[in-house]
């Protein structure tokens, strides 16, 4: 579950995209051209202290990207080399934005969504001591492949397209392009958003 403020952040996500997106080797689209959002999902991190947010985006006529992202409240120590930026959250200060891939949050989060079919987190506002949910705009689709494997520390993560996440005897894909395909693997997690009803593979794990 997770909580939203209605918060303004500066620079926005897009903008922290925009200049990131351009250096990715899987990057796709025109260098200095608008970023545009088009489905957003959250995975749930236990412990409550990392924002775990994918978006998916374009940048001009390009297609489209799926960049997992975490925020954090302080610097994740040894990951630089992931960084995305850094914004100030009008409600929660200043906050370190990372590609996922790199956070050790992440990984369990995507296997339980490919592996167990867990779903996307239920986004909420409070108002007024109430809680106001927020419709999902995309769906999501797992596989139940039966108990999931603990997954240890990640071992390597090779940026490509797909992404590769590895850790113990688990190897999870990130499709960086998603478009509707056949995995290479049995365990999958496919999405859907509105104007896109085939679903696209979004992440496959071996």
């Amino acid at each position: 579950m997770a909580l939203l403020h209605r918060a303004e952040l500066r620079p926005s996500k897009l903008d922290l995209l925009a200049a990131w997106l351009p250096g990715r080797p899987w990057f796709a689209g025109t260098p200095g051209a608008e970023v545009t959002r088009v489905a957003t999902f959250r995975f749930d991190d236990p412990a409550g202290e990392v924002g775990i947010e994918t978006m998916l985006v374009r940048v001009g006529d390009g297609p489209v990207l799926q960049v997992p992202l975490t925020y954090r409240g302080a610097p994740l120590a040894g990951a630089d080399r992931w960084l995305v930026g850094t914004t100030d959250h009008s409600a929660l200060g200043p906050r370190w934005v990372y590609d996922a891939c790199g956070d050790p949050v992440y990984a369990p989060a995507l296997a339980a969504a490919v592996l167990a079919d867990a779903g996307q987190a239920e986004e909420y506002f409070e108002v007024d001591g109430r809680r106001e949910v927020r419709a999902p705009n995309m769906t999501l689709a797992g596989t139940r492949t039966g108990a999931l494997p603990a997954l240890g520390a990640v071992d390597e993560v090779v940026d490509g397209d797909p992404t590769l996440i590895r850790a113990g005897d688990v190897e999870l894909a990130l499709v960086r392009r998603p478009a509707p395909a056949d995995a290479p693997a049995p365990a999958r997690l496919t999405g859907a958003w509105a104007g896109q009803a085939d679903p696209v593979l979004l992440a496959y794990a071996r």
